[in-house]
């Protein structure tokens, strides 16, 4: 008999996807770490792939159908049987008191899960996201790096499946 060796967990891990399909797929192996009142944000520039990642987690859920970056409407929801998802983009938005006025903020609780893009636009209005994501442009795919801010973040990042590494 061998005796395996410990689980180090760290408070954050790094991955390199080769395309928007792996970005995709790494969504879809994430979303079994995503429970209710869960709050992810998604940081890189345009066209690092928040929004393929975040099409991945949701599909994984089981939202059928087209995924869009809500970058107009700044939400778009996902109601499951088991669970509302938030998925917002904050990419227009001027100053966090903009989302006071919209009536956002009751949407960030317990029982929910909110996906954030372009977070930096209204931290002052946000409370820590329990994992931050963000993703880089390095040659022809991604780099993302996934790390803990809270209890619950460092929970979820111990069960990350490791698909992406």
């Amino acid at each position: 008999m061998t005796e395996e060796s410990p689980v180090v967990v760290t408070d954050s891990q790094h991955y390199f996807l080769p395309n928007p399909e792996a970005t995709e797929a790494c969504g879809r192996a994430w979303s079994a770490m995503i429970r209710p009142g869960l709050q992810l944000s998604l940081r890189g520039e345009l066209g690092a792939g928040k929004t393929s990642l975040v099409r991945g987690l949701l599909h994984g859920l089981g939202v059928e159908g087209a995924v869009k970056s809500p970058t107009y409407p700044l939400l778009e929801s996902y109601n499951l049987p088991h669970l509302t998802i938030y998925h917002f983009d904050f990419y227009r938005i001027n100053h966090p008191d903009e989302l006071e006025d919209a009536g956002f903020r009751e949407l960030f609780n317990d029982t929910s899960v909110c996906l954030v893009e372009w977070p930096e636009r209204a931290e002052s209005w946000l409370s820590p996201a329990d994992l931050l994501i963000e993703l880089h442009v390095e040659e022809q795919g991604r780099r993302i790096h996934i790390s803990a801010a809270t209890p619950i973040g460092q929970q979820c990042l111990a069960r990350l499946p490791h698909f992406c590494a």
